[in-house]
């Protein structure tokens, strides 16, 4: 992983899709296939919702009834950030010149492992 990080500018603007400088593509790499790579796409994807999370704060009525939309609002954002997240990571590691076809070390490794143990007990399948 590189040393650098984005400075808060630049992780708001990578949030919202910009890409960040070549010499972050270390940081890059390891927010879109490090071992935390998950809870890193949900809390960026919440970013650019937050001004409308914030705009229900705005609307009329109960305060229980205000938190119940934003409640319902992240609940339906998050169901299609995890939706859309591999083609999003997709899309993030070509726009900043890696190959899309990263994967996690350690999932392809958990993965392999997985498959020869199927076709040890399942031989010929």
């Amino acid at each position: 992983m590189s040393a650098r990080r984005p400075n808060p500018v630049q992780w708001l603007g990578y949030s919202v899709g910009r890409t960040l400088p070549p010499e972050l593509q270390g940081w890059v790499r390891n927010d879109l296939i490090g071992d935390t790579a998950v809870p890193r796409h949900l809390l960026r994807s919440m970013v650019p919702f937050l001004p409308i999370f914030l705009a229900f704060l705005l609307f009329p009525g109960e305060l229980w009834l205000r938190g119940a939309m934003i409640l319902l609002a992240v609940l339906l954002a998050l169901f299609y950030s995890l939706a859309y997240m591999e083609p999003n990571r997709r899309r993030r590691l070509a726009a900043h010149g890696l190959s899309p076809d990263l994967q996690n070390p350690k999932k392809v490794a958990r993965e392999e492992r997985e498959r020869r143990n199927y076709e040890r007990w399942r031989p010929g399948r």
